[in-house]
């Protein structure tokens, strides 16, 4: 199939692990969409401890990365990002499916993750894709004015379906 697109010249789609080397560039992607972004320092100390990184390419182009942390029968979904002009066209949905098969992978029964209220776009996929709000985490986030709460959403992982 991969052929048959790259023969039609069709924009390949990858998921891949993050390597160091994709540092620069995901710290790049997340200052432009991010008012207070993580450093390179925070995405390579993920690398390091071994967290599960991905990155989404089409073509040659990195658009897009996710980061989720799995032990002790659970996950936690720590950050996932896709460009701007590559928003509402299924990739975050791509990406976000990845990284829940990697944490399932990994053994988690459960998924954990945060998200601003105000990030519906976000929250309408987390909840077609099984999340639910479970809790409200007060002050989690920076914001200009401030700090902004969060929303604590949970979903069980393929490894650990009927848990609720």
């Amino acid at each position: 199939m991969a052929a048959q697109s790259e023969a039609l010249g069709l924009p390949q789609v990858r998921l891949r692990p993050m390597r160091a080397d994709d540092v620069p560039v995901v710290a790049q992607i997340e200052r432009g969409v991010y008012p207070f972004p993580w450093s390179e320092d925070i995405f390579s100390d993920c690398l390091r401890v071994g967290y599960q990184c991905a990155v989404l390419e089409l073509d040659v182009v990195t658009i897009g990365y996710g980061i989720i942390a799995s032990g002790a029968g659970e996950a936690h979904l720590l950050n996932v990002c896709v460009r701007e002009e590559f928003r509402n066209r299924g990739f975050g949905r791509a990406l976000l499916t990845h990284l829940l098969a990697l944490a399932t992978a990994a053994g988690a029964a459960v998924v954990f993750l945060e998200v601003r209220p105000a990030n519906t776009g976000a929250i309408r996929l987390y909840e077609a894709l099984g999340f639910q709000q479970i809790g409200v985490r007060r002050g989690y986030y920076q914001a200009v004015a401030g700090r902004e709460d969060a929303l604590v959403m949970r979903r069980a992982s393929d490894a650990g379906q009927g848990l609720q």
